[in-house]
């Protein structure tokens, strides 16, 4: 016989599959033998037609097409043969799904095999329905396989359950259909069917209202009874697991309760007994009992309050935390993170033992555990959590340094008690992982030290006696050269010094060392040399007899290859040398950076003053409200500091550095029939295009100014905290200050009334979960100023919190945002979010109106932001 002729048996084309060497043999098996098929399906060869597919299935496991044999099933199906039906019906489920549009011939053979007398191929035809079934056989077949729910054998009666489950989740409408077969099934004394009607349930009560109001009025006095018997149950071997019977159908009991019994107090209170038995009886030494008491506690803390069970619930998990098996351990802290929120009291309980598995050699459960005790942390327990935590720091493996420092320092920042205490940790952190540490931290820290004026001489003199013993931290040298360039003078006079201070003396030249060893040390990283120059330059004015020494270190950077750090290291060479009457001005102390509008940038808020509906400042994390009339911060996260006119106050220096007069004499600006008097300040905000709308000057002074000349600004030396390129901001109109120029707020301009001509509504923006519509109309005598009006509309069931808009346009748009009516986005249906913008378009019918967006909101805890590019907008607007 021809070894690849259709009579060919399926071990042998297995066998020759097999023993085939290489890549190249099988497939030239495969293609035989596929070649043989063909033929006999050509020729309709009806007595090898089963065994054609039986091959067929096993050269598709292999992953070759078999479309070709599709029609051999149904053929197959069709015949009265019980063996050909078995090989047909196996054919469909392996070779077709839903999808395929040649399902649709087989439905009447199907219907055909549902109302059989041999209950065989009754099976097989739910087998396949429960497989493959589509929504539209499913609308065609579930008369009989609802029929078939009370057949008398209970295989057939699992099996059409099962299939039910099929059709309820692909037409969800015919659930209501099946609510008293599936009522019926609860009442089975079988266990293989009351197991598949409690899933048939559960399922039913996730997709119709109906049917679960029906099985919480009718079904949950039976379900308790069912569990009561099953827990209470002798020794039964058929059902027997570890000693425990039937811990499946304890799970799904179970299950099914958790979701009957959520948002219903009555049938919580129905359930309450049981569980409490269930909890307790159950033993916990085997898998199946701890699989049991895992569904217990699920459903206790799903269901209505009931405190003394939420107790028991969240004592198992802590015994759970005690296991070997790390399975168990993680699967408890899973289930605890749920539990905080419901009774955190109890959880606290066990604080110690989830603090040991924050130091378990499993990485997944030490994450695990380090989120639960970042949950864990309130005022009252953060200095005993922070201890621990950092004690571990310094013993933890390298690859968990990064999470664990992430959470510490969140912690610390969340709760600490006092500036001192912040101070501190984080000394403590910086010093055991401060390559960890990421840059919006020490930021951080900077912020806090600068604000805490009592303060500056005792964190100068801890991180000099830090920088110490941890040289190899580069964070920690970042934050201690810049401290020292701001407070050298009070760590060389022991300013400020604290009862609880030891003593220690630092000469001037110590302190230079610090900064000569870190720029020696970090070559590679340009922001810590620059910050070294900086500190150097203000040194040389602190410690004068240290001048020289510190001219001769950045002299040796006068020829560095890296662009920023020669230009600093002429420039200060200058000032050191030829400018020593203005130095003393230039080297001045920081302003003290303000920790609201810091903590709002780092959040990425739009602007420090977010407005609420009624229009009153929102009070921003520090409690410090800002005015209304602060400046927007643009969608590049750039903004303007508040800086007290006191630092700018010598405008000698300022007029020196700029080569213009700042006097205000010559510092006025027309805007419409109105003159504005502008202090030096608003000038410098001016040139950097924050806070004011773009107008044309009339001084001189401000025309030089905005002639693209390559000046400094000396305004904020520290605005990015290290950043190189924020020590020298060119002021040219190329400046990237300029790309969203006019992005300010004026409150105090009259708002025209608007009407005019309509427009379309378009849609702005839209997501899976938001959508936004822009609706348009024209302020009167003013065509150039197109008011849209936004509406956000939540798509989602879920509530949006802390929703924020905002929009950048191009320099030939001017945009005004108003407040929006609400911070607050709710459910779908349920309202929306309304915001006015003024757009003003100079080059209206040449340029149409082009915008980028950026919404942010926090859902479940998280933060979301979406982003995208509007370039729809009518034409003539």
């Amino acid at each position: 016989m021809n070894p690849f002729s259709s009579g060919t048996r399926l071990r042998d084309m297995i066998r020759a599959i097999r023993t085939s060497k290489t890549t190249a043999e099988e497939r030239a098996v495969v293609r035989k033998e596929c070649a043989a098929i063909r033929a006999a399906i050509s020729e309709n060869d009806q007595d090898y037609r089963h065994r054609n597919l039986a091959k067929l299935m096993f050269i598709h496991m292999l992953g070759y097409p078999t479309h070709f044999g599709q029609m051999e099933c149904l053929k197959l199906i069709a015949h009265s043969g019980f063996p050909e039906k078995r090989i047909g019906y196996l054919g469909l489920m392996l070779l077709l799904d839903e999808r395929q549009e040649v399902l649709m011939l087989v439905t009447n053979s199907i219907k055909q095999d549902l109302n059989h007398t041999n209950q065989y191929i009754v099976g097989l035809a739910l087998c396949a329905l429960g497989n493959i079934c589509s929504a539209e056989m499913a609308r065609d077949l579930a008369p009989e396989v609802e029929r078939l729910l009370q057949f008398r054998d209970p295989n057939i009666r699992k099996k059409a359950a099962l299939c039910s489950i099929r059709i309820i989740k692909k037409v969800p409408e015919l659930a209501e259909n099946f609510i008293n077969p599936a009522a019926a099934l609860l009442k089975e004394k079988h266990h293989g069917v009351l197991l598949t009607g409690v899933q048939l349930c559960t399922d039913m009560c996730k997709v119709s209202t109906e049917a679960l109001e029906y099985f919480r009025k009718k079904c949950i006095d039976g379900l308790v009874k069912v569990l009561k018997d099953l827990s209470n149950s002798p020794y039964a071997p058929e059902y027997d697991v570890s000693g425990i019977t039937d811990p499946f159908l304890h799970v799904r009991l179970l299950n099914l309760l958790s979701v009957l019994g959520q948002g219903d107090a009555d049938t919580s209170d129905a359930m309450n007994d049981i569980l409490a038995q269930v909890s307790t009886k159950t033993e916990s030494n085997k898998n199946a009992g701890n699989a049991i008491l895992y569904e217990c506690v699920s459903t206790i803390m799903s269901i209505e309050d009931n405190s003394g069970l939420r107790v028991l619930a969240i004592n198992i998990l802590g015994r759970f935390l005690s296991s070997r098996d790390n399975n168990i351990r993680y699967v408890a802290l899973n289930m605890l993170m749920k539990a905080i929120s419901l009774d955190s009291q109890a959880v606290q309980r066990h604080r110690a033992t989830i603090l040991k598995c924050v130091k378990d050699s499993d990485a997944s459960i030490r994450k695990r555990a380090l989120e639960l005790v970042y949950l864990l942390v309130n005022k009252n327990n953060v200095k005993s959590l922070t201890k621990e935590l950092i004690d571990y720091l310094e013993v933890s493996d390298p690859e968990f340094k990064g999470d664990l420092t992430s959470k510490i320092c969140s912690i610390v920042e969340k709760f600490s008690p006092e500036k001192i205490w912040y101070i501190d940790q984080m000394l403590k952190v910086l010093s055991e992982a401060g390559k960890f540490v990421k840059a919006e931290v020490w930021h951080s820290l900077i912020v806090v030290i600068t604000n805490a004026s009592n303060l500056h001489g005792y964190s100068v003199r801890s991180l000099y006696k830090a920088v110490q013993t941890a040289r190899e931290q580069e964070t920690l040298i970042r934050v201690t050269v810049w401290c020292i360039g701001e407070y050298g003078e009070m760590l060389v006079n022991n300013s400020g010094v604290l009862d609880i201070e030891d003593p220690i003396t630092v000469t001037e030249a110590d302190a230079v060392d610090v900064v000569e060893t870190a720029i020696g040390r970090y070559s590679s990283d340009l922001t810590t040399q620059a910050m070294c120059l900086i500190s150097l330059l203000k040194l040389s004015s602190h410690f004068p007899s240290c001048s020289k020494r510190i001219n001769d270190i950045i002299f040796q950077y006068k020829g560095s290859l890296v662009l920023e750090l020669q230009q600093r290291a002429m420039e200060f060479n200058s000032v050191i040398g030829k400018h020593s009457k203005i130095r003393s001005s230039l080297v001045e102390r920081m302003p003290v950076l303000d920790e609201a509008t810091y903590s709002g940038r780092k959040a990425g808020s739009v602007s420090p003053c977010v407005l609420t509906s009624q229009g009153a400042p929102l009070k921003l994390p520090n409690g410090v409200a800002k005015p209304t009339s602060a400046p927007l911060i643009d969608l590049l996260d750039i903004s303007s500091d508040d800086i007290p006119a006191a630092s700018l106050s010598d405008g000698n220096f300022l007029q020196d550095l700029l080569g213009v007069d700042l006097s205000p004499a010559s510092s006025q600006q027309v805007s419409g029939t109105n003159q504005i008097q502008k202090s030096g300040t608003d000038v410098l905000l001016d040139l950097l295009s924050i806070g004011t709308p773009p107008a044309q000057s009339s001084s001189p002074a401000l025309d030089i100014l905005s002639s693209g000349q390559n000046g400094k600004s000396s305004v904020d030396l520290l605005d990015k905290l290290g950043s190189p390129s924020a020590q020298v901001t060119p002021l040219g109109s190329s400046s990237v200050m300029n790309l969203l120029d006019g992005f300010g707020s004026n409150p105090s301009v009259p708002v025209a009334k608007v009407n005019g001509p309509t427009y379309p509504s378009i849609v702005a923006f839209e997501s899976s979960s938001l959508k936004a519509i822009f609706s348009f109309s024209k302020e009167s005598g003013n065509p150039q100023t197109t008011v849209i009006e936004a509406q956000f509309i939540n798509k989602s069931p879920n509530i949006f919190y802390n929703f924020l808009f905002q929009a950048a346009v191009p320099k030939f748009l001017q945009l005004q945002l108003e407040p929006a009516s609400s911070i607050t986005l709710p459910a779908i249906g349920n309202g929306s979010i309304t915001q006015k913008l003024r757009v003003s378009n100079n080059q209206q019918g040449k340029k149409s109106l082009i915008m980028r967006i950026r919404i942010s909101y926090k859902v479940n805890d998280k933060d979301i932001l979406e982003e995208g590019q509007i370039s729809n907008f009518p034409r003539d607007l």
